[in-house]
């Protein structure tokens, strides 16, 4: 086959394994290689220390496969539908059930091997690899980079996942599209604790998804109380983004609520041990985070919503051996008795 009749055997193949979205972008420089390297000098990852690990692997991709030519990139929807499932609390909707990257990578294996048979040799990613995935998407054609930095496309909104096949077929790539957000804000308006304080910039040891998820320490007292509610991750400026109006269900049903997680109350969440988190939450991205930093997210969002009914169960999480979970849990104790105290003042 020819470069273009491989190209064209390959999206037949990804629209077969169910992706959304399969473009290509030549292999260069990232885009925004410059701008990542200051972020990085910034201190902006926080405790994401792998992103300020081999940092010119990561800007260029022909360093980690030699003889890349070409960036594959798909996209995969995700959206399990507009309605939170829980009472009381919010998990981001890419977590409502199982991990995307055991589906994912199974599908990408199943490319890899067809990419090979046609002479490529590939290294494929779904986030964890050292690849500046949307600006590769958005050479590529797949969306653009919203202020918010989240991807955005037409079709699909925001709810969707990334993932790349560096190859070293000659593919022939697509054409970028224009940047649709205009003078919108509403992403950079609606974030609870403003980590994205000018477009295209995010401040991580801000963003919630970044405290609920990848912080490994006490989440600061004066960021709890706009966690709100949220126990793992934030959607609030994919919620916000009017690109969503076009979003449509997820196809893949294993992206879809998990009733078993659902149907706990935020308190119930404080009685698992570790063997009964791992149960719960086995195949779920969430459980990457351990036992010890969900329950640290739950006491939060116990302080910022829980009631005196919610105190013994905080009170028991008090004593938890883990001290991550025990000052939390004293934290959430003391900012329900002071709105309790702020009730019986006549």
């Amino acid at each position: 086959m020819n470069p273009a009749e491989q190209k064209q055997r390959l999206q037949s193949l990804a629209a077969g394994l169910g992706f959304d979205a399969c473009r290509v972008a030549p292999a260069k420089r990232a885009t925004h290689a410059a701008e990542f390297l200051e972020w990085i000098a910034d201190g902006k990852e926080g405790d994401m220390g792998w992103l300020a690990r081999n940092v010119h692997r990561r800007t260029d991709p022909r360093e980690v496969l030699p003889g890349c030519r070409a960036v594959i990139c798909l996209a995969l929807n995700y959206f399990p539908g507009p309605e939170n499932p829980a009472a009381g609390y919010r998990i981001a909707r890419y977590a409502w059930n199982d991990d995307y990257h055991d589906i994912i990578e199974a599908k990408l294996k199943d490319l890899d091997a067809a990419l090979g048979e046609m002479g490529g040799t590939q290294r494929y990613y779904v986030d964890t690899g050292p690849v500046l995935e949307r600006d590769f998407a958005t050479d590529a054609g797949l969306g653009w980079s919203g202020k918010s930095t989240v991807q955005i496309d037409t079709k699909l909104g925001t709810w969707f996942f990334l993932a790349e096949l560096l190859t070293t077929l000659d593919l022939p790539p697509d054409a970028p599209q224009n940047d649709h957000c205009g003078k919108c804000t509403a992403c950079m308006d609606a974030c609870p604790t403003n980590a994205i304080p000018r477009p295209h910039h995010l401040d991580a040891p801000r963003c919630i998804s970044y405290l609920t998820i990848e912080h490994k320490g006490p989440i600061p007292e004066d960021l709890r109380p706009l966690v709100g509610d949220r126990i793992y991750g934030c959607d609030e400026c994919l919620d916000v983004c009017p690109w969503n109006k076009f979003a449509r269900t997820a196809r893949e049903a294993r992206f879809h609520a998990r009733e078993a997680i659902f149907t706990h109350r935020l308190r119930d969440f404080l009685a698992l041990n570790d063997v009964e988190f791992r149960d719960l939450f086995a195949q779920s991205p969430i459980k990457r985070t351990k036992r010890h930093r969900f329950l640290r997210n739950v006491c939060v969002a116990l302080g910022n919503t829980g009631t005196a009914d919610d105190l013994p169960a905080l009170e028991h999480a008090a004593l938890d051996p883990d001290p991550l979970i025990a000052e939390h849990a004293t934290w959430a104790i003391e900012e329900i008795k002071k709105r309790q105290a702020k009730k019986s003042v006549p």
